[in-house]
């Protein structure tokens, strides 16, 4: 099965921007899905952005969209998350996950996820 590992969470101020990586340990199948979630203290888990592996095609939530950019990179078997004009309620941990299907937001979709990364956004 494949793992997922996630990196570049940090503090940042508002206004910031950060990146976070997803190194997954094995191939990831074109019909899949790699998604980015978030969970601050004390909230349920929402979804930020998904992107099919295959073609690309992006969503993203809307408390999010015009500020974070999801990509992939098929040959590394890289999923990134470009955050830019943080804010502090984006302050959560960021996991990324992968559904074996086509699929946006819906989280039990996704069976394989990673350990989670901070991102922590100061005003």
């Amino acid at each position: 099965q494949v793992q997922l590992v996630e990196s570049g969470g940090g503090l940042v101020q508002a206004g910031g921007s950060l990146r976070l990586s997803c190194a997954a340990s094995k191939w990831i199948f074109s019909s899949y899905t790699m998604g980015w979630f978030r969970q601050a203290p004390g909230k349920e888990r929402e979804a930020v952005a998904s992107i099919t592996w295959s073609g690309g095609s992006t969503a993203y939530a809307d408390s999010v969209k015009g500020r974070f950019t999801i990509s992939r990179d098929t040959a590394k078997n890289m999923a990134y998350l470009q955050m830019n004009s943080l804010k502090p309620e984006d302050t959560a941990v960021y996991y990324c996950a992968v559904a074996r299907i086509a699929t946006r937001f819906n989280s039990e979709s996704y069976d394989v996820w990673g350990q989670g990364t901070q991102v922590t956004v100061s005003s």
